[in-house]
């Protein structure tokens, strides 16, 4: 249920997605005036998701990823994993960092790990950036996860203009270049796919909580990773989009409670039936 508190905090969020980007900028430059008004309201409509849940992408793409290699994004997918799906730019002032900061931060937070259980693709939105860069981004943020040996598992891309619209195409994100300030404007999400490439599921914000992402990831995989308990937390949340997370489904909570008391009973009078069959095998009751 959508309570005061989550509206105000998704209401606060989308307002800082936007307004990061332009006021930042803005205040570096001492145009914050003059660039407000440039973007106001025309150009605000091109930042935006438009939401293809179920949809797959384009595996025929390439991209250059960290280690110079060319090679279609297919190469990532068919593993058996989930797959996290970052659009950014690495020369982005502020809102860029902000997204990557907060996914290595909930990276670090996860028991599973980046090539091992689910896979992390980050791809450049700026055509003139150098496998280079990417390179030494991505040792930047997979430092900060705390976590060794996920070098295979978060990959960082930069790609050709065509590649990179074909793909944000197909995941709806919509962004634009501002001339006057010389950079990207656009969202702040996270993409979650399954193993063949389809869309299942856009987390938004700057911050990404371990719930959030476990659960993502578990719904992404179709129940191929994590373990029981994983399974059982999953079918007791759903995806709440006006909450921006995933929240309690009370009736499935109470099935759920329903049939373990009911397992539970059963197991009592089964015990019960065994302790009565030993002391009395011929006068025991069956059950």
């Amino acid at each position: 249920m959508l309570t005061f508190s989550n509206l105000l905090e998704k209401t606060i969020h989308s307002m800082a997605a936007v307004a990061v980007v332009f006021v930042i900028v803005a205040f570096s430059h001492g145009q914050a005036q003059a660039q407000l008004a440039s973007v106001q309201p025309d150009k605000l409509k091109n930042i935006d998701v438009d939401e293809h849940l179920g949809q797959a992408i384009p595996l025929d793409l390439h991209f250059t990823n960290d280690a110079g290699e060319y090679l279609p994004l297919e190469n990532y997918f068919h593993q058996e994993k989930p797959v996290i799906l970052v659009l950014a730019y690495y020369e982005c002032p502020m809102l860029c960092t902000l997204v990557l900061n907060g996914l290595a931060d909930g990276i670090k937070q996860l028991d599973w790990l980046p090539g091992k259980q689910y896979q992390v693709l980050t791809v450049s939105i700026d055509p003139i950036e150098t496998p280079e860069l990417a390179l030494a981004k991505g040792k930047n943020y997979i430092q900060a996860t705390g976590k060794s040996g996920i070098d295979e598992g978060w990959r960082f891309f930069v790609g050709k203009e065509d590649q990179i619209k074909a793909l944000t195409d197909a995941v709806g994100f919509k962004y634009f270049y501002d001339d006057k300030q010389k950079q990207f404007a656009h969202p702040a999400v996270l993409m979650v796919l399954t193993e063949d490439g389809k869309i299942s599921r856009y987390l938004y914000g700057i911050e990404y909580k371990k719930q959030d992402l476990r659960l993502a990831l578990l719904e992404a995989s179709l129940g191929k990773i994590g373990n029981t308990l994983d399974k059982i937390i999953l079918y007791c949340y759903h995806y709440d989009s006006d909450a921006g997370g995933y929240a309690l489904i009370a009736v499935n909570v109470m099935k759920l409670g329903g049939g373990l008391t009911l397992l539970i009973l059963v197991v009592f009078l089964a015990a019960l039936w065994a302790r009565e069959h030993r002391k009395n095998p011929r006068h025991a009751v069956a059950l």
